[in-house]
């Protein structure tokens, strides 16, 4: 009998991927997302056999697609094999709701003991002990009970005002092998906090690695799920968009907006030359330029000192429009859609360099910050809730959300929830 509740925001697809795994040598208990054996980023449980049971192995794997990289998921399960009846010997809740339909859906037998409780190794983000089957993304609340079956309720509630789903305080017991993982504490981000002392060792993890992106403030990414010509390799929390192995690789940011005032930080990445960020708006592909710009309304710099819009033609300025950037240099975006000429602009290293009138096709649009790789050239993005760079400074903006190395101008935001 256990439960395993964990909140987790996925920032890369079509890979077998483990949010929670215990279990050795063959032996598995453990809950995912399957990529393979006819699934296709669907929610997956493993229940393996322990003492008595070694070799037994029951595989489920729902119809629901887990394949939404702009929200976090919460997902509770609940293992009580004493029960008689096998449709109450485990439940597995996603987002406060039970899932109920199955693609396959397999019970262990009554008093089936599970490697989990047979002195095995638990692990969060992966498969131990092979390292296989990494999870990429974002987890958060980490809750491991022993010995007590949970619902949904003991960890989430609708949030009265906006009807989502969200985290609460647990408060019932762990049990002796249970543990809390809250990773508030960079410096210890393995610790347990439930009051067993249970704490995990971290795995290619540094303080470095703690995010804000969190279920209850939920920052841009770059989405997988939205393809032109080539797509980047996407990774690190989805704030890396690298050059792949073809020329006009695009990215867009996994939310948009279509008022407010938003900030967010950039690094060129490679030579610097032809790569593009900015803004852009819908899917319609378009090739203009020698670079093959496939977007439909779009505005964006290249580092070499031009900037470019599109909406049916192509606008290109003169090199020259503002100094070329290094590969040293922090890029800051802020975008204004509150005011009557909705404008961007761009700073380096915390100075103004541009500002533009978004062009008359983006006025009333949903916006999405963009970026284009060309050739080995690409950026490193921080929408503020976690960046691969190392930051020194640490400004937030005026609500203290965000984690940027330059200060958002005064009535800018970060792109969060």
């Amino acid at each position: 009998t256990f439960t395993t509740s964990l909140w987790f925001k996925r920032t890369e697809l079509s890979a077998d991927q483990e949010v929670w795994h215990g279990g050795r040598n063959g032996e598995l208990v453990g809950m995912g997302i399957l990529s393979y054996q006819a699934a296709d980023d669907q929610l997956w449980v493993e229940i393996g056999g322990g003492s008595g049971n070694t070799g037994s192995q029951y595989r489920s794997y729902s119809t629901q697609k887990i394949r939404d990289t702009s929200a976090w998921y919460h997902f509770v399960l609940a293992m009580d094999t004493t029960q008689a009846t096998e449709a109450n010997r485990w439940k597995a809740w996603l987002n406060g709701v039970e899932v109920t339909s199955w693609a396959q859906r397999q019970y262990p037998s009554q008093n089936y003991q599970s490697a989990l409780e047979h002195g095995t190794d638990m692990a969060w983000g992966g498969y131990r002990p092979s390292n296989v089957s990494l999870f990429s993304g974002y987890l958060a609340e980490c809750h491991y009970l022993d010995g007590v079956a949970k619902v949904q309720t003991d960890f989430g509630e609708y949030d009265e005002d906006s009807g989502i789903w969200i985290p609460k305080a647990y408060t019932g017991t762990y049990g002796g092998n249970g543990c809390y993982l809250n990773f508030d504490d960079s410096a210890s981000l393995g610790a347990d906090s439930s009051g067993n002392s249970n704490t995990f060792t971290l795995n290619n993890i540094a303080a470095a690695d703690q995010a804000t992106d969190t279920p209850t403030n939920n920052f841009c990414t770059w989405s997988p799920l939205w393809r032109y010509l080539y797509q980047p390799i996407i990774s690190e929390g989805g704030t890396k968009a690298g050059y792949s192995d073809s020329t006009d690789e695009n990215a867009k940011g996994s939310i948009g907006v279509i008022n407010g005032k938003w900030y967010w930080e950039a690094k060129p990445v490679g030579t610097i030359g032809s790569q593009f960020i900015g803004i852009q708006t819908a899917n319609t592909a378009y090739t203009i330029g020698s670079q093959g710009l496939t977007q439909n309304y779009t505005m964006v710099i290249e580092p070499q000192g031009r900037y470019y819009s599109y909406s049916g033609s192509l606008s290109e300025s003169s090199a020259g429009q503002f100094t070329a950037l290094s590969t040293s240099s922090w890029l800051g975006i802020a975008l204004d859609m509150d005011s009557a000429t909705k404008t961007i602009k761009y700073y380096v290293d915390g100075s103004l360099i541009l500002t533009l009138d978004l062009i008359s096709d983006m006025q009333d649009r949903t916006v999405f910050p963009f970026l284009q790789n060309y050739e080995s050239r690409s950026f490193y993005i921080n929408f503020g809730g976690y960046t691969l760079n190392t930051i020194s400074s640490a400004a937030s903006d005026a609500n203290g959300y965000g984690t940027f190395e330059y200060a958002p101008p005064t009535g800018y935001y970060a792109l969060c929830t």
